[in-house]
């Protein structure tokens, strides 16, 4: 089985670069007109599936919607897929997390895959959750699925299947409307 993992279109929180984590942004316009230009590109492409699924925070939602709205495949929330959690430091751009949270943003990188930023949850914890939704996605559903997500989560996924230490994971960012096509096996 495929996923076609995509990212969610752009927010203003995305231009403003500020951290939106569990925060529940809503696309701009911008980013509603990069789902449907994706929606129509998936339409003519070579990518098949049968069903989305979406994260249940509001930009991933909208994009699935959207998508789901041109191809004519159904749309289903699934509770994990959801961007990982920074706690204290939504809201922020990184240079405010830095001068504001210098300690502890010092000890999170250099333990990307376990620290917390205060009030949030760690990147394991995230893929650990993301993991299980993914697996009961794959249980539920024998044909190709696109799973319309976060920036963190791909990212963090990538870094699982690859092997790749999670403080490498900015190698791996996620445009909006970016889809990676990774097959259900190498999930474990």
């Amino acid at each position: 089985m495929k996923l076609y993992l995509i990212r969610h279109g752009q927010t203003d929180w995305n231009v403003a670069g500020r951290i939106q984590g569990s925060h529940d942004s809503e696309l701009n316009e911008n980013g509603i007109s990069q789902a449907k230009a994706l929606g129509a590109k998936l339409l003519e492409s070579r990518y098949t599936f049968s069903k989305i699924y979406s994260s249940t925070q509001k930009r991933a939602f909208k994009t699935a919607e959207i998508i789901s709205g041109i191809t004519k495949k159904p749309l289903e929330a699934v509770k994990g897929l959801e961007e990982i959690s920074l706690g204290a430091w939504e809201g922020l751009t990184w240079e405010e997390v830095i001068q504001k949270y210098s300690a502890e943003y010092k000890r999170w990188r250099q333990d990307l895959r376990y620290a917390k930023a205060p009030e949030g949850e760690s990147y394991q914890e995230m893929l650990e959750r993301v993991l299980a939704a993914l697996r009961r996605i794959i249980e539920t559903n024998s044909e190709d699925a696109a799973v319309v997500t976060h920036g963190a989560v791909i990212m963090c996924l990538r870094c699982y299947i690859t092997n790749t230490p999670f403080e490498k994971m900015r190698e791996f960012q996620a445009k909006n409307t970016s889809v990676l096509e990774i097959s259900s096996d190498m999930l474990g």
